[in-house]
């Protein structure tokens, strides 16, 4: 499944009940950044090498264990566009 860069840098989540949030099959939450942006992407980027040179930063600097939930990602919104954008080019 191709998802365009501009719908996934825009994609909201709604909340539903019980405080769960509405995430497609498939996808995982990651946050970006300093302010962490929260970002849904497809299951399928983990494998990409792009997406695991992110993921190997992350390990440096957070180690496999995060206190929060979901993957932070530790570099700038615009490097994350620009990856994401290299991956779908």
């Amino acid at each position: 499944m191709c998802i365009k860069l501009k719908e996934l840098l825009s994609w909201k989540t709604k909340k539903g009940e019980l405080g769960k949030v509405d995430l497609p099959k498939g996808h995982i939450v990651v946050y970006v950044g300093e302010s962490r942006k929260r970002f849904v992407v497809p299951l399928s980027y983990l494998k990409h090498h792009l997406f695991q040179a992110l993921l190997k930063r992350m390990e440096e600097e957070f180690g496999f264990r995060q206190q929060m939930s979901g993957l932070n990602i530790p570099c700038s919104e615009g490097e994350f566009a620009a990856v994401i954008s290299g991956m779908q080019s």
